[in-house]
């Protein structure tokens, strides 16, 4: 603490990454990062957008990306908004469109940047409890006096999806604020609500390429609504940080769009991975909640997460473990899904446990 802090940095909770620890090389299945090469298309891209035009902006606007974007998911570009990495559009989002009112609501369980956001722009979290499934109930979004609506779906930790028409049912309860679905883990199983976006003007889907794109590295993320909710957008990133994205992270990012073959490969992969470990860890014990992500949510009633993470940590194998203080899930563990030399490591582990 220092005395030039201010009172907000002072009263800040900060989001906490997943563990990066250099000590020495481990398998790393706690931070969600796709265990697959970017594209080899987008490696190319971003080797030849390595030139002495590094001497100038990007363009502010990212218009060769959004295009892209806007072919590949039948939009204008006017409906596409881009930034860096889905948290910044996710925090211009609640800046612009949740900040300053009414509590806005999300679930008890879910992404916990969405808590830090709302710490930081002093909104009031309106939490909403999953059932005891871990589910999104769509009937516990009806009747609220919010500001907003966030929904994560996949959701996370959980890993659990909703389908398009649960999600219909939280658009229609709530026609008056945007309704934000945050859909990191989309091509991993669930359905996107992006083609809902020209049935409700109040609907901003966010995404990311850090997951099943594979760039976490380069950091973008984007968002498709209504124009006059991306105007808004543009117009707090015009504020804010007029270039978000670099050149060589745009030339890689549109080129992977394009390269949907590459895509569907790698999901394919990941998906049947997170199936037959889900099978081997439920031979084990675990309790396995449902996947639609690229990863699993895991308990065991008879093994202590804590001192299942550890151990496997002892052994070079780094899981997710959010804090046996953790509501509901102190003793949960999230497991990304890896290659499947990786996962067979991890079996293998903890079957010595």
């Amino acid at each position: 603490m220092s005395r030039f802090w201010t009172k907000k940095i002072t009263e800040l909770d900060p989001y906490v990454p997943g563990e990066q620890p250099q000590d020495k090389q481990y398998i790393k299945l706690n931070t969600n990062e796709s265990p697959y090469s970017p594209s080899p298309k987008a490696l190319a891209a971003m080797s030849d957008a390595v030139s002495e035009r590094l001497r100038l902006y990007p363009d502010p606007n990212c218009m060769t990306l959004k295009n892209a974007l806007a072919k590949q998911y039948q939009f204008d570009a006017n409906q596409v908004f881009v930034g860096n990495g889905s948290d910044e559009v996710l925090a211009l989002a609640f800046m612009g469109y949740f900040a300053g009112g009414k509590p806005l609501a999300f679930a008890d369980i879910t992404y916990s940047f969405y808590k830090v956001y709302a710490n930081l722009y002093d909104i009031e979290p309106a939490l909403i409890s999953l059932t005891d499934s871990f589910d999104i109930d769509p009937n516990d979004y009806q009747n609220l006096d919010v500001s907003g609506v966030v929904v994560t779906n996949p959701n996370a930790p959980t890993g659990k999806a909703l389908p398009l028409s649960d999600i219909e049912k939280v658009l229609q309860a709530n026609p008056d604020v945007v309704v934000l679905v945050d859909e990191a883990y989309v091509d991993f199983g669930a359905q996107s609500a992006s083609v809902l976006v020209n049935q409700y003007p109040n609907l901003l889907v966010v995404q990311t390429f850090s997951k099943s794109r594979a760039l976490a590295g380069i950091r973008v993320g984007y968002a498709f609504g209504h124009p006059d909710l991306i105007e808004g957008l543009e117009r707090l990133k015009n504020s804010f940080n007029s270039y978000p994205i670099d050149r060589i992270a745009l030339a890689g990012a549109t080129a992977a769009v394009e390269d949907q073959d590459y895509l569907d490969e790698i999901c394919g992969k990941t998906i049947a991975t997170r199936e037959w470990v889900s099978t081997q860890l439920t031979d084990l014990g675990f309790n396995v909640l449902r996947s639609a992500t690229n990863f699993v949510f895991v308990t065991h009633p008879e093994k202590d997460a804590e001192s299942v993470y550890l151990a496997l940590k002892e052994q070079g194998i780094l899981v997710r473990f959010f804090g046996s203080n953790k509501p509901r899930i102190g003793n949960y563990l999230r497991i990304t899904i890896g290659t499947d030399a990786e996962m067979a490591a991890l079996i293998g582990a903890l079957k010595e446990l």
